[in-house]
């Protein structure tokens, strides 16, 4: 009994959550189409062929919308932090892909010597494997955030049953080790598809993407790395980084950790101010963050 107590629960705030989504300009004539297609196969039968065709026409279009990061088509999306947020100075620092036991405590000490202040999204099968570096980067003021469960390379092409239950793992295992739940989710790959939007609306979480990246998982060169990361660096940026899943372990230093004290001196000379999202939004003052 306790257990359908727990169910009906559950379900009556997925359905209460789910109510207040409000789905994209794209989403809402898709929904409109498929809805005509049906009408139009039960009055003009013969036109089948036309009508899968643009049924096959508007998914394609979904693909490639899904496929373009900082596109908020699909639904919302922080590619850039909100304007106040420029007058304030601030640049959102995020990582991607960790915890890594191996670089996670020096992208740490790094950005304790700037007095910077960072957003971790964490995969949450990794943050599971290492607590004491979650808690650690808890400690130091930073936020850990939700990056899924598992980070799947097939995430952009999965139903919405398979991205709720990948959405919601990695939020309970990431609520169970920080003692609190993660507010921002970022895809990964930062691809998505038109299921993504009405999911995190009923997991009340808040989609991020970036503003500029320097595709240090990939990249030998750290000047490229930074010349992607500064380049029109401005207030309201969202930077996004890695301090887990670089290929190129054979680079050492990781790229992450040549590239991350150049960055924020040029964060510093150009009087901006490094800050994880909570702070950036508003729940948190760096002050109270550093405490």
């Amino acid at each position: 009994m306790r257990e359908l107590i727990r169910t009906v629960a559950a379900w009556s705030g997925t359905i209460s959550l789910l109510s207040s989504w409000s789905p994209s300009r794209a989403v809402r004539l898709t929904l409109w189409l498929h809805g005509g297609v049906i009408l139009g196969l039960v009055l003009w039968p013969a036109t089948w062929a036309w009508l899968l065709a643009a049924i096959i026409a508007n998914h394609l279009l979904l693909g490639v919308l899904g496929m373009w990061p900082r596109s908020s088509l699909l639904g919302a999306n922080l590619s850039r932090l909100p304007p106040s947020c420029q007058c304030n100075g601030y640049v959102a620092l995020t990582f991607d892909d960790g915890p890594d036991p191996d670089v996670t405590p020096y992208v740490l000490e790094v950005l304790d010597r700037y007095s910077a202040k960072a957003s971790f999204f964490c995969v949450a099968k990794r943050a599971a494997r290492h607590p004491d570096l979650v808690h650690e980067i808890l400690i130091r003021g930073h936020s850990v955030e939700n990056h899924s469960d598992r980070h799947p390379i097939a995430f952009a092409f999965y139903g919405p049953l398979s991205l709720y239950r990948e959405i919601t793992n990695a939020q309970r295992l990431l609520s169970e080790v920080i003692e609190s739940e993660p507010r921002f989710f970022r895809a990964p790959f930062g691809l998505r598809n038109p299921f993504l939007d009405p999911v995190l609306a009923c997991t009340n979480l808040r989609y991020v993407s970036w503003t500029r990246r320097g595709f240090d998982r990939v990249s030998r060169s750290p000047g490229k790395v930074l010349a992607r990361l500064t380049r029109r660096l401005s207030g309201g940026d969202i930077l996004l980084l890695h301090d887990c899943g670089s290929r190129l372990r054979s680079v050492n230093p990781p790229i992450v950790l040549q590239v991350l004290p150049a960055l924020l001196d040029h964060i510093v000379h150009l009087d901006l101010s490094p800050v994880s999202l909570p702070i950036a939004i508003g729940s948190l003052s760096p002050h109270s963050a550093a405490t």
